[in-house]
């Protein structure tokens, strides 16, 4: 028999630690390989914790509202060793090292300032108020919602012992009046933490502009994800300067290759071969090429990024949108890239996204002739420096050179509409980006494999 522990696992490049919801299986239960052991919470998402292993849950290390840093045990799982090295290294006085650990401190009793206690290192609201648990990903809700800690108390929760889950809050708030103040409090709603006083203090908001309504008009409240892709958009318009550059591309070569082999590819993978994958690889081209677009602005600072992670905007069924990253596009095949592609896509429809593959993008594109749309001018994705618009394939006469001179001709185009941040880019640079990419699509090799 053979003793490994159950780490807390990385669960987003920002998120350094998790709380723990609750546990889905008890001490000596068998468990699977991948099969889910608990629920855990951050400030962004909700989530199962699989097990590496199968085996036993020989003992459960941290307890329900404790939070737990990023690679810190959780809990002991007893396997069946399959081979002698499989067995733990025993230490000079032959104890073995998994005996050792045992008798080390639990998370739960070294990081004494994480646990709920009823307050926090960093002075925001409780995780728990009397017996009551919130979570990050609650308090983080209610923290942008303006909800105060009285106005929590309030909300009815379906989880475990009256815990109020994501589902919970976010029911409360499309029900929510705004003009109703319930329990309104003296102290300040939810934050984070106090602003730093080397910060300047926001601007005030514009006031806003009256709206008529009458009574034949339908008014639709926004639910939480419309709410935050609205203020995003809001704050890169005011911190990036923005440009657009066109370029309209010739890619008939490209859409008679792609309708050759689509057929193929689809017998083959079980996947479709959208042009998505196609434009990505030459958008990740010119990236190499001019590695300056591969930035973020950090005050007066220009962070280069090493890794080339594209973020690809995706309509959800709701109407809202969301942006999965492809990291280290640069070092997929166009096999790996329309997989991923199509992964990435179908899984934001059914909202099984991992926060992980919603962080860190570099650069994103955004398709919008996927809905008939010509070209477009797309805002940036913070804390990027650019994003590429990709418009629909339309068949167009063109003036075209041969050997007998020139020819009119019909041929497949597109625009192609390179938004850009001013503060660091140049209309030099973010013209010869989107010219690149027309380049490599329109050179697309005829007999290229995949």
């Amino acid at each position: 028999m053979a003793q490994v522990e159950l780490l807390m696992p990385k669960m987003g490049e920002s998120i350094m630690e998790a709380t723990i919801l609750g546990w889905l299986k008890s001490e000596g239960d068998t468990i699977e390989q991948d099969e889910s052991v608990l629920e855990v919470a951050t400030d962004k998402v909700d989530t199962e914790v699989p097990s590496t292993h199968a085996g036993v849950l020989k003992e459960i290390l941290a307890k329900e509202g404790d939070v737990i840093e990023v690679g810190k045990p959780i809990a002991i799982i007893t396997t069946e060793a399959e081979a002698e090295n499989d067995k733990p290294a025993a230490s000079p006085n032959g104890s073995s090292q998994e005996t050792i650990a045992e008798k080390e401190p639990k998370p739960a009793e070294v990081s004494g300032q994480h646990q709920s206690n009823g307050s926090s290192s960093n002075g925001h609201i409780a995780a728990r108020n009397g017996d009551r648990f919130y979570s990050p990903l609650v308090r983080n809700i209610a923290k942008e919602e303006g909800i105060g800690v009285a106005e929590l108390e309030t909300i009815e929760g379906s989880g475990k012992k009256g815990r109020v889950t994501k589902k919970d809050i976010l029911s409360y708030l499309e029900t929510r009046e705004d003009d109703k103040t319930p329990i309104q409090e003296q102290s300040a709603p939810v934050t984070d933490s106090p602003r730093r006083e080397s910060e300047p203090a926001p601007a005030p908001a514009p006031a806003p502009v009256p709206v008529s309504v009458s009574g034949e008009d339908e008014i639709i409240e926004m639910d939480r994800m419309r709410k935050m892709i609205a203020q995003r958009m809001v704050d890169s318009k005011r911190i990036s300067p923005h440009v657009t550059s066109f370029v309209e591309a010739d890619v008939t070569n490209l859409v008679m290759w792609r309708n050759r082999m689509k057929n193929d590819f689809k017998k083959r993978e079980g996947d479709n071969l959208t042009f998505t994958p196609l434009f990505i690889q030459a958008v990740v081209k010119a990236i190499r090429d001019y590695p300056m677009i591969n930035v973020q602005v950090d005050g007066d600072r220009i962070i280069k990024k090493k890794n080339i992670n594209i973020g690809l905007a995706v309509a959800l069924p709701s109407g809202n949108l969301i942006v999965p990253v492809i990291h280290n596009a640069d070092q997929y095949n166009l096999t790996g890239l329309a997989k991923k592609v199509n992964d990435l896509a179908k899984r934001a429809r059914h909202n099984q996204l991992k926060p992980d593959e919603l962080q860190g993008g570099t650069f994103s594109v955004s398709n919008v002739g996927s809905f008939g749309n010509v070209m477009g001018t797309p805002i940036i994705m913070q804390p990027q420096v650019a994003i590429l618009a990709l418009g629909a394939i339309t068949k167009k006469p063109a003036v075209i050179e041969t050997p007998a001179g020139d020819a009119i001709a019909i041929r497949h185009k597109m625009f192609l509409s390179h938004s850009y941040d001013h503060r660091v880019v140049d209309g030099s640079l973010g013209g010869m980006v989107v010219r690149r990419v027309a380049d490599y699509l329109e050179k697309f090799d005829m007999n290229s494999s995949i």
